[in-house]
């Protein structure tokens, strides 16, 4: 049954245990992108963004052999490694963690014309800078759920708390968001 879940990641895991080279590089195609946008919008720089996510494969490929199926999808524990070489970066260099955005959501289709264009893009851009505004673990959990698209639960496993204090975190930032948001766009 666990293999079944997550699309079969799990599958792919136990393959990869087993030194099946090809299985890992299945996953890192899986999981890349989320990781990437996930180091992308915590570090600000393409450049760092690409040097983190390659540390965090390489990472999860000397540690595969000790990951077990906990119930949700493998790519929460990539994030998780991912999160913790962030943190690590932030500690080791006094780097102040500040977030850009330009490039998180470029890849998305855009329907309408110009003027619709245009405003969707302000719109954008000034929640973005609300999220800028909330607080670290605030920040962290809004980024996780909604820009990452991650559950509660994983979610939880990347932020090392339990599903109620999430949910708590979340409801907290959503309604600081609402808050910070100009009238017009609530």
């Amino acid at each position: 049954m666990e293999a079944l879940e997550a699309g079969g990641s799990w599958e792919l895991v136990h393959a990869a245990q087993e030194g099946d080279r090809s299985a890992f590089a299945l996953l890192y195609d899986k999981y890349v992108d989320i990781v990437f946008r996930y180091v992308l919008f915590r570090v600000g720089d393409r450049e760092l963004a690409e040097d983190v996510t390659s540390e965090t494969f390489l990472r999860a490929l000397r540690k595969i052999a000790t990951i077990t199926y906990q119930g949700r999808d493998v790519g929460a524990w990539f994030v998780t490694i991912a999160r913790n070489l962030v943190l690590d970066h932030v500690k080791s260099s006094r780097y102040r963690l500040e977030v850009t955005t330009a490039e998180v959501d470029d890849s998305r289709p855009v329907d309408g014309g110009p003027e619709q264009q245009v405003l969707a893009g302000a719109t954008r851009d000034a929640l973005l800078e609300c999220v800028r505004q909330l607080g670290d673990d605030q920040r962290e959990c809004i980024v996780l759920r909604f820009l990452q698209g991650l559950s509660v639960a994983e979610t939880a496993a990347v932020m090392e708390r339990n599903e109620g204090a999430v949910k708590a975190l979340q409801h907290r930032a959503v309604r600081r968001l609402a808050q910070l948001l100009p009238p017009e766009l609530r």
